[in-house]
């Protein structure tokens, strides 16, 4: 979309989604991932969501990184991709978990093995 002096956007953001503003599935968070298909995008779709699948173009973005591409608020974003996945022309899987927090003795141990190992 092309923005105007005062940095608004000349197209509200929900005529990219069809006026939809809820996505078909909840699943969907800021830091899901999105994964496009290898296939080619199909004319058929609305404009937005076109855009949606050449960005993604094969790779993996979040759904908020692809916001920022698009220059679409996150909601929307939500509701397209969620369209797509039902569509089965984009994957999308929960983002990766926090990792625990690793044993502070073993750490100290590791160390002290690579001092041992530099000596």
């Amino acid at each position: 979309m092309t923005g105007r002096r005062s940095g608004r956007p000349l197209v509200p953001a929900y005529l990219s989604t069809g006026g939809v503003a809820r996505p078909s599935r909840n699943s969907l968070e800021r830091l899901s991932v999105l994964t496009g298909g290898a296939g080619p995008v199909p004319a058929s779709l609305p404009a937005a969501q076109q855009n949606l699948l050449r960005t993604l173009d094969g790779g993996s973005l979040t759904v908020v990184e692809t916001a920022a591409l698009l220059e679409l608020p996150v909601s929307a974003v939500r509701v397209l991709a969620a369209d797509l996945t039902d569509q089965g022309l984009v994957s999308a899987r929960p983002p990766v978990p926090f990792a625990a927090k690793p044993d502070s003795d073993l750490l100290k141990r590791v160390a002290d093995g690579l001092r041992a190992l530099k000596l």
